[in-house]
Formats: C-alpha cells, structure tokens, sequence
C-alpha cells in the first residue's frame, strides 16, 4: 500500500490539445500529463518561466469515468498578405489598410472540444499533502484546458491508501449531479500498474520548454479496470 493523492477534474467542456495547430486545434480524450503538472503548478502559484523540476518529477495516472463526446466549434480569422501593407505599426493599422485596398483574407479555423468531461487524478511521489492544500485553495484560476472551459465542480483532493492507482480513485467522490461512474480508461507512465492488461500508447505530452510551448513524445499504459466511483450523498432534508 503507498499514499495517493486524487481528485477531479469536471466540466461541461473540455480542450486537452496535443498539437496547436493554427487552421484547427484538437483534443484528446482526457487531459495529458502536462496539463495535470500545469493544473498543480497554477494551484500552488508557479508561473510559466518558474522551477517545475519537482512537479515533473510525480507519478500521474488520469483516468476517465464517462465517454465524452466531440464538439467542434468554427471561427474565422483575418489575416493580411505580407505583400498588401508593408511595415505596420500594429495588426490594426494592418488590417485598416489592407481593407482599404480589398486585400483582407479569411481563413475558416476549428476548435474541438469534448463534452461531459468527468475525470480522475491520481498522484504518487512528492509532497501530497502541500499539493492537497493548494487544490482546496488554488492560487491562479483553473480550467479545463483553455480558458473557454471553465471546472464545473471542486478537486476534492484527498489522500487515500492504495496499491494502484486505479484502486486509489475508487475513492473519488462526485458530485450528486454527476452521479456514480464507472472508469472508461486510466492511462499512466509506461510500466505503472494499473489493475488490468495494458496496451501502449505514445502521446506528445512531455513539456520540453513551457515558454515556447514545446512538448515532446511520452509512452504511456492505457487500461480499462472494473473500477467504480461513487457520488457524494446528500441528506434529504424533506424527510427530516
């Protein structure tokens, strides 16, 4: 048995990009390994040019307790050729000047999304209890991923006894609105126990230079375990 700290992830909508396009950015099925480091860094008040050598360092298991669905949302962006207007002093003089001469283009762009978005995390190595604090009181604002998808429901960390990680967020508690869930999926670092056989799966999720947004190719175990969470109860006050 090791400690685990777990909590949740929750939100109508959800963006878990892999590669940043500029036409069309996608998402995963749930959020990467990167984007749980980010979400504990913003609880605990890193910015993105501090020291993240510590939080690099946890073992992180995600799992995902639903299916969630794709939505792709379309935006138009005008862009102005570099031979129209030459040496702007700022996109809007740029954009001015090239409508006078009608020489704007648009270019049709997609963003995806995922809809129902219920999400486990599990946490081994380093110091849960501090990580535990900063979730129930995060110092920057949280999302699901763009800004657009705000968290619909508290972390609610904990820290429980476990072998596994899947095991370990069989403790998670949803909210009564969302409902007892079985896990769909739970992926981790490859060679991570996860309670049942696992395929391998490469995802570029490792951070190589959060300045620049550079990220490269991890391998991870995907399983599926017969693992169930359950809802939080609430007293009926009616029959008081």
């Amino acid at each position: 048995m090791r400690d685990f700290l777990i909590f949740q992830l929750i939100a109508s909508l959800g963006a878990m990009g892999e590669f940043g396009g500029h036409e069309r950015r996608g998402t995963l099925g749930l959020p990467g390994r990167s984007a749980v480091i980010g979400t504990l860094g913003a609880a605990l008040g890193r910015r993105r040019d501090q020291d993240f050598a510590d939080l690099e360092a946890l073992k992180i298991a995600v799992a995902s307790f639903g299916r969630t669905a794709p939505l792709r949302d379309y935006h138009t962006v005008q862009t102005v050729p570099s031979a129209a207007v030459k040496k702007p002093q700022s996109r809007p003089q740029a954009l001015r000047d090239a409508a006078a001469q009608d020489r704007l283009n648009t270019v049709l762009t997609s963003r995806d999304y995922r809809t129902d978005c219920v999400f486990g995390i599990a946490v081994s190595s380093g110091d849960l209890a501090a990580l535990a604090r900063a979730l129930k009181a995060p110092v920057f604002s949280t999302f699901m991923g763009r800004k657009s998808c705000p968290l619909s429901a508290p972390f609610d960390p904990q820290i429980v006894a476990a072998e596994t990680p899947a095991e370990a967020l069989s403790h998670l508690r949803l909210p009564p609105w969302i409902g007892a869930r079985q896990m769909i999926e739970i992926v981790a670092e490859e060679g991570t126990d996860l309670t049942a056989p696992a395929r391998l799966e490469v995802r570029h999720d490792r951070a190589l230079d959060r300045a620049l947004w550079h990220y490269g190719p991890g391998r991870y175990g995907v399983a599926h375990p017969d693992i169930r969470a359950e809802a939080v109860t609430v007293p009926n006050e009616a029959a008081r």
